[in-house]
């Protein structure tokens, strides 16, 4: 009697065991989902900043051209390119009727005219600080990234502070166009500093979110472009700011 019980317990007891382990190998399943919808994320985004890098230093070599676009009102139109692409190419309509591999394409494009946008940064800085800085916006990148991706707490209600953030930064930006202010720029550098390492945090634990709610191959390669997009505007945002507390002019 005592034998039959012990039998009947163990097969019930095995009943969490199973279902523990289906629960263990849906997580593992999604865990890997997930590194590898990263990995995507991340080559994404370093073959943007690679054709952007390449399309800033051809394009500042070539000295006719590089006078037509930084030394003439042109040079107002580039800096305001990669925004008026970055409207129009990623907007909600161009996400619900364009796919995954055209958004691709438009990523690439969006990098190389930013590329256009930041040439003149290869004739204002040395290359050595140029290298420096890039360097240190890395190291800087890859850690705050990866808290975003790791933390357990909840970033969301960061949202709010920053895009304020950013707002206000765009305004400061255009105001001292006019005023041509050194401490201005300072403190308008170091702000950024600090608003873009943020970003990079929040918006990696939000491309995780995103990655949970996507549903399919053709939602997830959207997601990733996005995600990519995302973490790519942050990174140049974050260069751009340390080059100018950092770099040194020719």
């Amino acid at each position: 009697m005592m034998t039959a019980f012990a039998i009947e317990w163990r097969e019930e007891d095995m009943q969490p065991d199973r279902f523990t382990t289906q629960t263990t190998t849906g997580a593992v399943a999604y865990d890997a989902g997930l590194r590898a919808h990263f990995q995507k994320v991340y080559n994404t985004m370093g073959l943007g900043l690679a054709v952007t890098g390449v399309t800033a230093y051809v394009v500042s070599s070539i000295e006719p051209v590089a006078k037509v676009l930084y030394t003439t009102p042109l040079a107002y139109v580039l800096m305001f390119l990669p925004l008026v692409f970055m409207f129009f190419g990623f907007n909600q309509r161009a996400l619900m009727t364009k796919s995954a591999a055209q958004l691709t394409s438009l990523f690439y494009m969006f990098s190389a005219a930013f590329g256009l946008s930041l040439g003149v940064i290869f004739l204002a800085y040395t290359g050595v600080s140029i290298a420096k800085v890039f360097f240190i916006t890395a190291g800087m990148f890859a850690g705050t990234s990866i808290f975003g991706y790791t933390t357990k707490k909840d970033l969301s209600g960061l949202q709010g502070l920053l895009v304020m953030g950013v707002i206000g930064l765009l305004i400061a930006i255009v105001v001292n166009l006019f005023l041509q202010s050194a401490m201005m720029d300072f403190v308008i550098s170091c702000v950024g500093v600090l608003i873009y390492t943020g970003l990079i945090a929040f918006d990696t634990q939000n491309i995780k979110e995103m990655y949970s709610e996507a549903h399919g191959s053709e939602a997830n390669g959207k997601a990733a472009v996005m995600g990519a997009l995302s973490l790519y505007v942050n990174f140049i945002m974050l260069f751009q700011f340390l080059l100018s507390l950092l770099g040194q002019r020719e």
